[in-house]
């Protein structure tokens, strides 16, 4: 990346637009968007409030409560959606909101639970775990295939983030959050397997962290930095290019929608401390950023 963007004041010069407010919905920890273009709806969770939302784009939302908390979702081909949950992969009942536990995963670790995932473009399911102190170095990367085999693919893992897989489907990029990179991974796609790992894009300090992403229809990558407020779209070669400001530190991840796929949509958080975060925080938040995006993979068991 050019030396112009070692500094957080750079980072803050970039060609910029604001993201506004879809409806009322405040969460503590929103997450995991995903948009279902047969039902018109984002789906995404509140994993501290335990609420799956199926969200239009003109802001009217449907809540449903779950038992265990929710790091994301995804579409499932069979029907319903996929989830990941401190249990493990669970089956999701779009209904009521009944979880089905289909594959366990670290159920003898009851410090860590799954964080962020997404589908790979053969629809394996891929999601992380994490210490729920935040403590480093105790999660890892799964992936679920069709049959419900779970494979263990990176560790040791902090604090498992953002990932998404290049037009070429021959690398992953992912994100630990704690080592403040998006990285680039080799990829098969045909045996899902991971190859040499390096260093694709690093946050300075004072810029925020990394968190969720997605790519765009154009191979380039929007990351959500938590902290500073923002989603950046970065270069396939990974040069920060522009910039969308959210009014609410906290943003956690981002997926494209709309019938046109023009729309980013963005979930922030308002959690731990909602009295003191503003008004803005725990809001879901779109943008026209001038690119489309990618329709999400559904998985494939």
């Amino acid at each position: 990346m050019s030396e112009l963007f070692r500094t957080p004041d750079a980072w803050a010069s970039l060609p910029s637009r604001t993201a506004e407010r879809v409806g009322s919905v405040r969460a503590l920890l929103g997450e995991g968007p995903t948009w279902d273009a047969e039902r018109g709806v984002v789906w995404w969770v509140d994993i501290t409030g335990r609420q799956i939302h199926a969200t239009s784009l003109d802001g009217r939302d449907r809540a449903l409560h779950v038992a265990r908390p929710l790091a994301v979702v995804v579409l499932r081909a069979s029907g319903g959606l996929l989830g990941a949950t401190p249990d493990g992969f669970v089956a999701v009942d779009t209904e009521t909101g009944a979880l089905t536990l289909l594959a366990p995963v670290e159920l003898d670790d009851p410090a860590t639970r799954m964080n962020d995932g997404k589908v790979d473009p053969t629809g394996r399911f891929w999601a992380g775990t994490m210490f729920d102190s935040g403590d480093p170095g105790g999660g890892a990367l799964y992936r679920l295939d069709a049959d419900l085999r779970v494979t263990r693919m990176l560790k040791p893992v902090s604090i498992a983030n953002g990932l998404d897989w290049t037009d070429d489907d021959r690398g992953m990029l992912y994100i630990d959050t704690t080592t403040r990179r998006v990285d680039l991974i080799e990829y098969d796609a045909v045996t899902g397997d991971l190859g040499a790992r390096r260093p694709w894009v690093t946050i300075p300090d004072g810029a925020g962290h990394p968190d969720g992403m997605t790519l765009d229809s154009e191979g380039c990558a929007w990351v959500a930095l938590w902290g500073a407020g923002c989603v950046v779209r970065f270069s396939p070669a990974g040069v920060p290019l522009t910039r969308v400001d959210v009014p609410a530190q906290q943003t956690s991840s981002c997926c494209f929608a709309g019938p046109g796929l023009d729309q980013l949509v963005i979930t922030t958080a308002s959690g731990p401390n909602p009295e003191t975060a503003g008004a803005g925080a725990g809001g879901l938040y779109v943008a026209r950023p001038g690119v489309r995006g990618r329709l999400p993979t559904a998985f494939a068991g």
